[in-house]
């Protein structure tokens, strides 16, 4: 099957593993020359919270949760890393439940492979994922990589 596009969905907690998760996206799409679909999933509250911290003007104009993940500083740093392997990539952004939207997204993408990342578990926790590693593993339309912290 050869891949034609590839969703790599981040959040709060990826910042410190984005090294790993472009890796995992190069590895995927590179010999495929697939697309990436870059996108940060924000809960009602994350993207409230990021749209304060950005310093965006909410009432003198619209801002889409697009505007929003490209300068969330986790997704500039995997555009960067995929622009210097020559990888296509595009950003998205959402607003919802993240294992709920980071299905949703694999939807309207259209995505062949999902990337997400998790943390470290404790001796009782690795028996079991993170819920949205393990929403997202149980609903995706395609096959999951699971990215986790080193």
């Amino acid at each position: 099957m050869t891949l034609k596009s590839v969703l790599v969905a981040v959040g709060p907690g990826d910042a410190e593993r984005a090294e790993e998760i472009a890796e995992a996206a190069i590895e995927v799409a590179g010999p495929a020359d697939a697309t990436v679909s870059l996108a940060h999933v924000f809960t009602d509250d994350e993207y409230q919270d990021v749209l304060d911290q950005l310093e965006f003007d909410t009432e003198l104009s619209e801002v889409s949760a697009d505007d929003t993940a490209k300068r969330h500083a986790t997704i500039r740093s995997l555009s960067g890393l995929l622009e210097e392997q020559g990888i296509r990539y595009e950003i998205r952004g959402a607003v919802g439940p993240h294992g709920e939207t980071i299905v949703d997204l694999a939807d309207e993408t259209d995505a062949d492979r999902v990337i997400v990342g998790g943390r470290k578990r404790s001796p009782t926790g690795k028996a079991v994922f993170g819920s949205t590693a393990q929403h997202v593993m149980l609903n995706s339309p395609c096959p999951v990589t699971f990215v986790r912290e080193q």
